[in-house]
């Protein structure tokens, strides 16, 4: 089964797995130009994944249930909240990304491939359940 792990080891990816855990975080999202570099096929509805926990141990299952390329112009209020972060605005989702993309992701992505973040910045949005937990 492949493994999905949210953010860098440590409090950030503690706190998301743990999000994860209480169903609070159902959705992540990340620049479409990530997959691109990393050639990576996009998840499918259905596929079901491992919850690695800092320490890179499974800790839960999670299945896609939607997959969507957007632009970042179009995150809405119920995908910031779906994120299981406590972002109460688009204002305050896009901030935290972009600074997030900006200073761990913008570095290794070639800017031919990512191209500026900007409302047209393409970005992929997974939505899942959790399946169990271990």
């Amino acid at each position: 089964m492949e493994a999905v792990r949210f953010a860098f080891p440590g409090p950030d990816r503690d706190r998301l797995v743990d999000a994860v855990l209480k169903g609070e975080k159902t959705a992540a999202s990340s620049l479409l130009a990530e997959w691109l570099l990393d050639d990576q096929e996009l998840p499918a509805v259905g596929d079901r994944r491992e919850v690695l926990d800092s320490g890179e141990n499974p800790v839960a299952v999670i299945e896609t249930t939607a997959v969507d390329v957007i632009r970042i112009g179009d995150v809405d209020l119920t995908l910031a909240r779906e994120e299981g972060e406590g972002f109460e605005s688009v204002a305050g989702w896009r901030e935290a990304h972009e600074r997030f993309w900006t200073e761990e992701v913008m570095p290794r992505v070639p800017e031919s491939m990512a191209g500026p973040l900007n409302d047209d910045a393409k970005i992929v949005v997974v939505r899942f359940r959790l399946v169990s937990s271990t």
